[in-house]
């Protein structure tokens, strides 16, 4: 399962056909594109979740970067991104042969959702196999990319 995680002052997104309409947004926290691979399962979903609630990436008192998403109130704004297993090193044209069938990434997407909610997260959604518009103000900027396999 891999994750780029964006710490956002604010986040929304809207359908692609009606940009003015957002139907998720949260405030500031994190806005994470989550990819899921066809190996992934319970145990890459519970890795990234735990990694995201507790990621230390927002500054404390000091202006360390030293607290989590949890520790600040903040939100996390979820969005299913398959392309993050696309592979561009042979031709020019990605091959997506590494990501997840739909059903199962849809399911671990969700339970990637669930999870955060039960470490105390607030979690919006984007629609999954919808395309959407995704609009954020990128704090810092702060970006961080997980892979549950650790290969990078």
């Amino acid at each position: 399962m891999r994750a780029v995680i964006q710490k956002v002052s604010h986040a929304h997104i809207a359908p692609a056909d009606a940009p003015e309409s957002p139907f998720s947004q949260i405030a500031h926290g994190l806005c994470v594109l989550l990819g899921v691979g066809g190996e992934d399962s319970e145990a890459d979903a519970r890795y990234i979740a735990d990694k995201i609630a507790h990621l230390r990436i927002f500054e404390d008192e000091a202006g360390k970067l030293n607290l989590s998403v949890k520790d600040t109130g903040g939100e996390v704004l979820l969005v299913s991104q398959f392309t993050l297993y696309g592979d561009a090193r042979n031709g020019r044209r990605p091959s997506f042969t590494q990501a997840a069938r739909p059903e199962q990434a849809e399911a671990l997407y969700q339970q990637v959702a669930e999870l955060l909610r039960g470490h105390g997260v607030n979690v919006a959604e984007g629609r999954f196999r919808t395309h959407m518009l995704v609009s954020l103000c990128n704090d810092g900027p702060v970006t961080i990319l997980l892979d549950s396999q650790k290969s990078f």
